[in-house]
């Protein structure tokens, strides 16, 4: 009678032309990713040495791994190298001199703690980890393409997200602000901000219409894809095509949650009067209606009248006023959502079985129904992905931070949980952090206070342990600290803040620096890179700086900034020339290295052994050792003084953190 049920209900759907719900094999719903999160309590020791290094959960569970693996950890860092390495965990800057030298000098004992929540209080924690969380979700302020239209208010969205991270606003209130927050708060403008998420993916323009069915799938692409590379850690773009070829996720999987967004429209919500917005479209229309003609006639020009129209529409477009204020968001419109279909080859000409919305079955009980939410699908979505009982949202999150703090994520793939990504390295860790994580009310301040109080993370990264080497030569079981280079952005922020020059005001509009003009003129516009008139505006921090899709600054770039067309898991730390070549003749580093230099004069009274020891203190938190002062007080005393002031900009010591 059941599997007659079964047949029925299949026929049914058929005949609709809806997509039949499936089944799930036991193998399939086995993956670690996909089960229920554990609750082993952290190991105990019985040796002091072991009780002595596992004093925290963390502890004790990397202490386990190690002794399996019969590895042993290394001592703790200096109180000098573990100030550094948490101020730009932190906040992204380094530790002045005299930051430096009162911690060393604290001898409470709670010392370490006070810093650490000092740290969190700090203004630029947001700076810090809202860079991270822009990673994640390939924020840009540019559309891509061909014609890569500024995004002139997107920058609101960066700030809220800098305001989410220092207030520690609840990652489960983060997410379904992103995903929906113009559904459950339309009235308020951080809220509405917050659902700009939804827009942050490139946009091909064609021929300015955005309502095209080509379109508007590859709006509605980005928009799903988001969804699963940034909340849930699984690849689910891959299933857009066909049903994914390794993990359990269906085609009918990627359109159900697809369906979530069919009737999500972009929108720009007014900050200004309607009398204000009617009035810069009376300027504007007669200089559109012109430029419109114009191109029009490059249609029949020669390639020399060609030029002279480019050059004319240029100037026409630096005459229109900029538009009134708004909110880059979306809205849902339900009367006119898109029909969600199955599509061949993800082609939208390809149509075939109609779906309606649902989570990712492979999480849910077979033959769970489909539903048809016309208010707030978003926020049903939502609560789908936040629910405690998810197993991928925590997890991931907190293999986010993780990963941050260590250089490596418990899982070593952290948008990629499925059978084609890393395993974890510490399962019954992962675990404890993401119930830790939920029990804290989802504050990602917590899960910094748990690492780094740990033994684990205040680790040594120079131990030199052959045996360790050979075994574990990536350090995945962590029985050392792995040192790292500085970030794009850490690398210009610190080098403005050792030249003392950087403007540490936050927020408000991105910041257009001057960059070489054979960069500038193979924009399909040279007229969007309008260069900031302010020039302290150009000091300021680099997530400040405008993020363009089709213009990257070289110094970002060769210092693997990410893209922004796709989200970027893990920035890569890759070493080739152009970056020796940037630190040593780039326009930026020289600048800097001028101010440097000027200041290590003024804080010296021009005494080569003072400058060394000064320029240590602010490019490498600590004193020069003998055999390093020796070296620098003589080439100092040989060259000039910005020659001298760009080689300290080059140190190891400098361009990496321990």
């Amino acid at each position: 009678m059941k599997s007659l049920l079964v047949a029925v209900v299949c026929l049914d759907l058929v005949a609709a032309n809806i997509a039949p719900l499936g089944k799930y094999t036991a193998a399939e719903r086995r993956h670690w990713a996909f089960q229920p999160r554990s609750t082993n309590a952290p190991p105990k020791f019985e040796a002091p040495a072991d009780q002595q290094f596992a004093r925290t959960p963390i502890d004790a569970f990397v202490l386990a791994r190690l002794k399996k693996a019969e590895l042993k950890p290394s001592l703790a860092a200096s109180k000098q190298v573990l100030a550094r390495r948490v101020y730009f965990d932190l906040t992204g800057l380094p530790p002045t001199p005299q930051q430096v030298d009162a911690f060393v000098n604290d001898k409470r004992p709670d010392a370490w703690q006070r810093l650490i929540n000092q740290l969190l209080d700090n203004p630029h924690y947001g700076e810090r980890w809202g860079q991270h969380w822009l990673d994640v979700v390939r924020f840009a302020e540019t559309d891509g393409f061909e014609y890569d239209t500024h995004r002139t208010e997107a920058y609101r969205y960066r700030d809220y997200v800098i305001r989410a991270f220092q207030n520690d606003k609840p990652y489960d209130r983060f997410i379904t602000e992103q995903l929906a927050g113009d559904e459950i708060a339309p009235q308020e403008q951080e809220t509405v901000i917050a659902s700009g998420f939804n827009r942050l993916g490139p946009l091909r323009k064609n021929a300015g219409n955005q309502e095209v069915a080509s379109s508007r799938n590859e709006v509605l692409t980005e928009m799903t894809n988001a969804v699963g590379a940034a909340f849930l850690g699984v690849t689910l773009g891959c299933a857009r095509c066909h049903d994914h070829k390794f993990d359990p996720i269906r085609q009918s999987d990627y359109y159900r949650i697809q369906a979530y967004f069919a009737g999500t429209l972009e929108h720009d919500f007014p900050l200004s009067s309607r009398e204000a917005r009617t009035a810069w479209e009376e300027t504007v229309k007669p200089i559109d209606a012109k430029i419109k003609r114009m191109q029009g006639q490059m249609a029949k020009a020669d390639p020399a009248r060609k030029s002279e129209i480019e050059k004319e529409i240029q100037s026409l477009e630096e005459t229109k006023p900029a538009p009134p204020p708004t909110l880059y968001s979306v809205k849902n419109e339900m009367a006119k959502a898109s029909p969600i279909h199955l599509l061949t080859r993800g082609e939208y000409t390809a149509k075939t079985d109609k779906v309606g919305m649902r989570p990712m079955g492979v999480l849910l009980p077979d033959g769970a129904p489909e539903q048809n939410e016309l208010e707030q699908p978003r926020a049903k979505l939502a609560a789908w992905v936040t629910a405690k009982e998810n197993p991928l949202t925590a997890r991931v999150m907190v293999n986010r931070i993780w990963q941050y703090h260590f250089g490596q994520g418990i899982v070593v793939t952290p948008n990629d949980f499925g059978r084609m990504g890393g395993r974890p390295s510490h399962p019954e860790l992962l675990d404890y952090l993401a119930n830790e994580f939920i029990a804290s009310g989802y504050s990602v301040k917590h899960i910094h206070r748990l690492i780094l109080n740990s033994n684990t993370w205040m680790q040594t990264s120079d131990t030199v342990n052959a045996t360790a080497t050979e075994k574990d030569p990536e350090n995945k079981l962590l029985w050392k600290f792995s040192r790292r280079r500085l970030t794009a952005e850490e690398l210009r922020d610190s080098m403005l803040m050792a030249a003392g020059s950087l403007n540490l005001k936050q927020g408000g509009p991105s910041v257009i620096v001057p960059i070489e003009k054979e960069l500038v003129n193979a924009l399909y516009k040279p007229s969007q890179w309008q260069v900031t008139a302010d020039t302290q505006e150009h000091k300021r921090r680099s997530i400040y700086l405008l993020v363009k899709r089709n213009l990257h600054l070289p110094m970002m770039e060769v210092f693997d900034a990410p893209d922004s067309l796709v989200s970027c898991a893990r920035r890569e730390e890759s070493t080739h020339a152009p970056q020796a070549l940037e630190l040593l003749n780039g326009t930026f580093a020289n600048e800097q290295a001028e101010a440097f230099a000027a200041r290590l004069a003024k804080l010296s009274g021009g005494k080569p052994d003072r400058m060394v020891d000064q320029a240590f203190l602010l490019v490498a938190g600590r004193k020069p050792t003998l055999k390093e002062r020796k070296v620098a007080i003589e080439f100092a005393r040989t060259t000039k003084p910005r020659e001298f002031a760009i080689a300290m900009l080059n140190l190891n010591a400098f361009l990496y953190v321990n």
